[in-house]
C-alpha cells in the first residue's frame, strides 16, 4: 500500500533530522572543548544524508521473470549515512595566560560557530516539522478511509 510507504518516508525524514539535531547539540556543547581524546580542540561534526533508495518489496526478478504480485510497498526516504568532521581551521584566540596557549599566546578554539549551529538547528527543526505534517496528514487520510468502510 502506497500510504505505508509515505508514512515510512516521512518517519525516516523525522529520524534523520532528529539525528542531525543531536549532532548540532553536541557541537554547541563542545564549542569550548580544547582537549579531546584525539588531542587538540573539538572539531565540528556534520551529518551526511543519504537517500534510502525505493525498492519494491514483493517484486523479485528470477531468471528474467517477475515473481510476486502487485507493486508492493515501494519505500524510500533519507538517513544519516555518516557523521564527518568539519576540516575548516580552528579559531585562534589571543590569551597568553591560558595553559593551552602556544608560544605566541594564541589558543586554538574549536571551529564551532554558534550562529551557524543555530541556523542549522532551525533548518533541521523545520524539516522535522514538515515531515511530521506529512505523517499526520497521511494518518488522517487513513483514518478517514477506514471510516468510509464502516
Amino acid at each position: 500500500m502506497a500510504f505505508l510507504s509515505s508514512l515510512s518516508i516521512a518517519a525516516s525524514g523525522m529520524t534523520a533530522q532528529q539525528q542531525r539535531l543531536n549532532i548540532i547539540s553536541e557541537n554547541i556543547v563542545n564549542r569550548e572543548t580544547l582537549r579531546t581524546e584525539d588531542g587538540g580542540p573539538y572539531r565540528r561534526k556534520l551529518s551526511v544524508f543519504r537517500e534510502i533508495p525505493a525498492a519494491t518489496s514483493f517484486k523479485r526478478m528470477m531468471n528474467g521473470y517477475q515473481v510476486g504480485g502487485g507493486d508492493g510497498g515501494t519505500k524510500g526516504g533519507v538517513m544519516v549515512s555518516e557523521v564527518i568532521e568539519d576540516q575548516s581551521d580552528f579559531i585562534p584566540v589571543y590569551d597568553p595566560g591560558h595553559p593551552d596557549a602556544d608560544e605566541e599566546g594564541y589558543v586554538m578554539m574549536p571551529n564551532v560557530d554558534n550562529t551557524m549551529e543555530m541556523v542549522d538547528a532551525m533548518a533541521a527543526t523545520r524539516s522535522f516539522s514538515s515531515n511530521l505534517a506529512v505523517f499526520e496528514a497521511m494518518k488522517t487520510m487513513v483514518k478517514q478511509a477506514l471510516d468510509i468502510g464502516k
